[in-house]
């Protein structure tokens, strides 16, 4: 009998990656491709269809020899595969599902004109209804963004990055609901596409596609340009990355926050009920999401703050592009005494909020070094998930552990600080746990037909 693999697709913010798990669960090949943005003046950042394919297509490649070399069995291929990735990025597309402009990067700053512009009951139900802050990191703010630039909108259709790349797979066009709680055109209480927002928009109900549940059978791979070893497997999308990553390792206890660090570092609650409209209200004045799980019935708090941004445009300003320069700088951020070499104010940090990204750093002192601009850097992070959790401990009672994944977190440098603010703190033993989430999801789908034909 054939050997039968599963993968998942992470589209990240910095990297494209692909995880192959063989029938046993073990690991075949983890490989990575840069997100291929184009970057413009004043942080705009946008990412073409054809690019993004392209980096996804050489890693189908690179999937299909591995296994091949794996089982050394001409039969062997991958029966099925899941999408997850960023959430607020995406692609208008046609009614061919083909994209007609670029998708804009999650942390673009353009559509805040569209977002001050909008009208004020919209904006004063805004984050009631959808779970979310408004600003224009939502997709709402993009999709304005483009209306305002003369784009139609007219018979097109929003799909969510991962979602687009399932379509281009073979899979139908859906919306799955994680990822669609982040666009700001979901009502959060029922589920369905908000409809005061698509009359703001002027579309219809189908600019949103079908609504499904993460892990959701949605077709099959069968485009031409797919190597054989993979062309006909089952296709679906897991979800938002963040999300995906907080399930990769089993069921997430109540108790529990979820830290993913990856160019956003995300702190996640898992709730069995969603919090009220009142709640969800006050949580978004700290730019704090309540939105729908990965986990069918299950939502989540979602806070975050950009301190990946910061911390890898630190390591430019200090010329560091390659892991040894990365390695080094820990080793000595980590030599560091508790409270530095330098008097306090010595180095003032900003930008780690949510709706700021931009690294400010104000010197007012001689002496200083890259280890302790580093180091000011991880303690402003501090300083900022502080304040998250304590808006959320008024919400819901404090968690008692934390469980932190993501690149960022192989820095004993970062978890060192953030031991400082998150309680019981342990780390993901995987290099990738979005991929692998979303290979477990494929794995699930996998299953489910299985049992479903017998």
């Amino acid at each position: 009998m054939p050997a039968h693999f599963v993968a998942g697709l992470d589209l990240g913010s910095t990297g494209v990656k692909i995880l192959v798990l063989d029938h046993a669960g073990a690991e075949v090949l983890v490989e990575q491709r840069p997100t291929p943005w184009v970057t413009g003046p004043g942080g705009t950042t946008e990412l073409e269809s054809a690019a993004l394919m392209a980096a996804v297509s050489s890693l189908l490649e690179t999937a299909a020899d591995a296994v091949a070399r794996h089982a050394g069995d001409a039969g062997a291929r991958i029966s099925s595969i899941a999408v997850s990735g960023m959430g607020e990025t995406g692609y208008l597309v046609d009614g061919n599902a083909k994209a007609v402009a670029p998708a804009f990067a999650w942390f673009d700053p353009r559509g805040t004109e569209q977002v001050a512009a909008m009208p004020r009951d919209l904006r004063a139900d805004f984050a009631g209804r959808t779970g979310l802050p408004l600003g224009a990191q939502v997709s709402v703010a993009k999709i304005l963004f483009l209306r305002d630039r003369g784009l139609d909108l007219a018979n097109l259709r929003w799909l969510n990055l991962p979602e687009f790349v399932a379509s281009e797979l073979g899979a139908q066009p859906a919306s799955e609901m994680s990822l669609a709680s982040r666009t700001g055109l979901l009502d959060q209480d029922t589920g369905r596409a908000w409809p005061e927002m698509l009359a703001y928009l002027g579309v219809a109900e189908s600019f949103v596609p079908p609504l499904v549940p993460a892990g959701a059978s949605l077709g099959f791979a069968e485009r031409d340009w797919i190597p054989a070893v993979i062309r006909g497997a089952a296709v679906t999308v897991a979800g938002h990355d963040h999300l995906v990553a907080a399930v990769s390792g089993g069921t997430i206890p109540g108790s529990q926050y979820q830290v993913s660090m990856g160019t956003a570092e995300v702190i996640l609650r898992v709730l069995d009920e969603p919090p009220s409209r009142a709640a969800r209200e006050r949580l978004a004045e700290y730019l704090i999401n309540c939105v729908r799980h990965v986990v069918d019935g299950q939502f989540v708090l979602v806070a975050g703050v950009k301190t990946g941004l910061l911390m890898r445009r630190s390591l430019h300003l200090f010329g560091i592009s390659d892991s040894q320069g990365r390695e080094e700088l820990d080793r000595q951020v980590c030599a560091l005494p508790p409270g530095g070499y330098l008097p306090a104010g010595s180095i003032v940090v900003k930008g780690a909020r949510n709706d700021d990204g931009v690294l400010s750093l104000t010197i007012p002192a001689d002496g200083v070094t890259p280890p302790e601009v580093f180091r000011a850097v991880l303690l402003h992070g501090n300083d900022e998930i502080e304040v998250l959790l304590e808006a959320m401990n008024r919400e819901v009672p404090p968690a008692t552990s934390t469980l932190l994944s993501g690149g960022w977190g192989a820095m004993e440098s970062v978890r060192k600080a953030r031991t400082q603010v998150l309680p019981n703190l342990r780390v993901s033993a995987r290099s990738q746990d979005t991929a692998f989430g979303a290979a477990m999801a494929a794995s699930a789908l996998l299953e489910t037909a299985a049992a479903n034909s017998h």
